[in-house]
Protein backbone atom coordinates (compact mmCIF):
# COMPACT_ATOMS: atom_id res chain seq x y z
CA UNK A 1 0.00 0.00 0.00
CA UNK A 2 1.62 3.13 -0.49
CA UNK A 3 0.95 6.27 1.08
CA UNK A 4 2.72 9.57 2.72
CA UNK A 5 2.78 10.41 6.26
CA UNK A 6 3.10 13.41 7.70
CA UNK A 7 3.96 14.68 11.41
CA UNK A 8 5.46 17.48 13.37
CA UNK A 9 2.21 19.09 13.73
CA UNK A 10 1.13 21.08 17.08
CA UNK A 11 0.07 23.85 18.90
CA UNK A 12 2.65 26.94 18.48
CA UNK A 13 2.68 31.01 19.46
CA UNK A 14 2.45 33.05 16.72
CA UNK A 15 6.57 33.56 16.05
CA UNK A 16 7.40 30.45 17.23
CA UNK A 17 8.39 27.34 14.95
CA UNK A 18 7.90 24.54 13.61
CA UNK A 19 9.09 21.79 11.58
CA UNK A 20 6.73 19.02 9.64
CA UNK A 21 7.97 15.45 8.02
CA UNK A 22 6.87 13.58 5.55
CA UNK A 23 8.40 9.58 4.52
CA UNK A 24 6.63 6.87 2.63
CA UNK A 25 5.32 3.51 2.98
CA UNK A 26 5.49 1.20 0.28
CA UNK A 27 7.38 3.25 -2.56
CA UNK A 28 10.66 5.51 -2.88
CA UNK A 29 10.13 8.86 -2.19
CA UNK A 30 12.92 9.75 -3.56
CA UNK A 31 11.83 9.03 -7.16
CA UNK A 32 9.32 11.71 -6.86
CA UNK A 33 9.15 15.39 -6.30
CA UNK A 34 7.50 16.98 -3.06
CA UNK A 35 5.22 19.59 -2.56
CA UNK A 36 3.31 21.04 0.80
CA UNK A 37 -0.10 22.00 1.01
CA UNK A 38 -2.37 23.52 3.56
CA UNK A 39 -6.05 23.82 3.99
CA UNK A 40 -7.76 26.06 6.50
CA UNK A 41 -11.51 25.60 7.23
CA UNK A 42 -13.54 27.15 4.46
CA UNK A 43 -10.57 27.50 2.30
CA UNK A 44 -9.38 25.59 -0.56
CA UNK A 45 -6.42 23.56 -0.83
CA UNK A 46 -2.86 26.51 -0.92
CA UNK A 47 -0.03 25.03 -2.32
CA UNK A 48 2.67 26.34 0.09
CA UNK A 49 6.07 24.73 -1.00
CA UNK A 50 7.47 22.10 -3.22
CA UNK A 51 11.17 20.59 -3.60
CA UNK A 52 12.55 18.89 -6.55
CA UNK A 53 14.04 15.23 -6.60
CA UNK A 54 17.26 16.05 -6.17
CA UNK A 55 16.67 18.92 -3.70
CA UNK A 56 18.43 21.35 -6.31
CA UNK A 57 15.06 23.66 -6.54
CA UNK A 58 12.70 25.05 -4.63
CA UNK A 59 9.20 26.98 -4.21
CA UNK A 60 7.19 28.80 -1.99
CA UNK A 61 3.96 30.57 -2.29
CA UNK A 62 3.93 34.24 -1.54
CA UNK A 63 2.87 34.07 1.93
CA UNK A 64 5.64 31.69 3.37
CA UNK A 65 8.86 33.05 1.19
CA UNK A 66 11.28 34.14 3.75
CA UNK A 67 9.81 31.94 6.97
CA UNK A 68 9.26 28.55 5.30
CA UNK A 69 11.70 26.52 3.96
CA UNK A 70 11.53 22.99 2.03
CA UNK A 71 14.44 20.11 1.91
CA UNK A 72 14.78 16.42 1.44
CA UNK A 73 17.08 14.05 2.65
CA UNK A 74 17.19 11.18 0.40
CA UNK A 75 19.40 9.12 2.40
CA UNK A 76 16.72 8.92 4.89
CA UNK A 77 13.52 9.12 2.48
CA UNK A 78 12.50 11.80 3.97
CA UNK A 79 11.18 15.71 3.16
CA UNK A 80 10.94 18.26 5.46
CA UNK A 81 9.04 21.66 5.53
CA UNK A 82 10.49 24.10 8.26
CA UNK A 83 8.17 26.76 9.45
CA UNK A 84 9.56 29.83 11.14
CA UNK A 85 7.79 32.96 11.97
CA UNK A 86 4.65 31.40 12.11
CA UNK A 87 1.12 33.80 12.26
CA UNK A 88 -2.17 32.86 13.19
CA UNK A 89 -3.08 32.40 9.40
CA UNK A 90 -1.11 29.81 8.99
CA UNK A 91 -3.17 27.79 11.03
CA UNK A 92 -3.86 24.55 8.65
CA UNK A 93 -4.38 21.40 8.36
CA UNK A 94 -0.75 20.57 6.29
CA UNK A 95 -0.45 17.76 4.03
CA UNK A 96 2.77 16.52 1.74
CA UNK A 97 2.08 14.93 -1.78
CA UNK A 98 3.93 13.54 -4.10
CA UNK A 99 4.15 13.72 -8.00
CA UNK A 100 6.27 12.03 -10.83
CA UNK A 101 6.12 14.36 -13.44
CA UNK A 102 7.21 17.98 -13.91
CA UNK A 103 4.08 19.55 -14.14
CA UNK A 104 2.34 22.94 -12.04
CA UNK A 105 3.16 22.27 -8.69
CA UNK A 106 0.64 24.49 -7.61
CA UNK A 107 -1.94 21.90 -8.53
CA UNK A 108 -2.91 19.63 -6.22
CA UNK A 109 -4.34 17.50 -9.45
CA UNK A 110 -0.83 16.78 -10.62
CA UNK A 111 0.07 15.07 -7.77
CA UNK A 112 -0.29 11.22 -7.25
CA UNK A 113 0.27 10.70 -3.25
CA UNK A 114 -1.19 12.49 -0.52
CA UNK A 115 -0.61 11.90 3.42
CA UNK A 116 -3.84 12.18 5.43
CA UNK A 117 -2.19 15.24 6.75
CA UNK A 118 -1.13 16.93 10.43
CA UNK A 119 -2.85 19.97 12.14
CA UNK A 120 -0.83 23.10 12.69
CA UNK A 121 -2.01 25.65 15.21
CA UNK A 122 -0.98 28.90 15.79
CA UNK A 123 -2.35 31.00 18.49
CA UNK A 124 -1.38 32.47 21.80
Amino acid sequence: QFQLVESGGGLVQPGGSLRLSCEASGFNLDRYRVGWFRQAPGKDREAVAYVTLLNDFTNYADSVKGRFTVSRDNAVGMVYLQMSSLKPEDTAVYYCAAKILTSDWREPENYEYWGRGTQVTVSS
